[in-house]
């Protein structure tokens, strides 16, 4: 195939968890961007965020965003603020296909609140309200998707498969 395929969405989406499954059934190798970064700053995003803020941690986005797109045949779950730079995202469509995964904000915060200690972003005591300005704010951003897939109440698998399906003209 050659192309790479991205997924972008806000945090709690299953970037990581789709991307890690759809890799496998496409015989591709996965690399998520925040495990990617903590690899190379040697701390988790968390932790680098409160050490050093957001403006750091976005630096290092955008170096690994350059450095991906010039690979192949990668699936990329990219953390869900990616978006906001303009300059990730035409590195990253530049050899890659952009999968834009979605979810309802109560599925989100459903979510989220499962790992919410290794949220940079959220809040412990995040809101559904939360979640959606979030949501509203970035919308625009999320909407440069090539294809997009609901993600809410759907099995790992199901939403594999309808990405597959979205780009099956595209993997041959």
């Amino acid at each position: 195939m050659g192309k790479n395929i991205v997924l972008i969405g806000f945090m709690g989406t299953g970037k990581s968890s789709v991307g890690w499954r759809l890799a496998q059934k496409l015989k591709m190798n996965f690399l998520d961007m925040d495990r990617e970064i903590e690899r190379i700053t040697g701390m988790p995003v968390n932790e680098l965020f409160r050490r050093y803020g957001e403006t750091r941690f976005r630096s290092e986005e955008k170096l690994l965003a350059n450095k991906l797109a010039q690979r192949n045949d990668l699936v990329i779950a990219t953390g869900g603020g990616v978006v906001l730079q303009t300059d990730n995202m035409d590195a990253l469509r530049n050899n890659g296909i952009i999968v834009g995964l979605e979810a309802s904000p109560q599925e989100i915060l459903d979510r989220v609140q499962r790992k919410k200690g290794s949220r940079p972003l959220i809040k412990k005591d995040v809101t559904l309200e939360d979640i959606k300005e979030f949501l509203d704010a970035r919308k625009e951003f999320y909407d440069c998707a090539d294809f997009k897939v609901y993600t809410g109440k759907k099995e790992i698998e199901t939403v594999v498969d309808e990405i597959i399906e979205l780009l099956k003209d595209r993997l041959d």
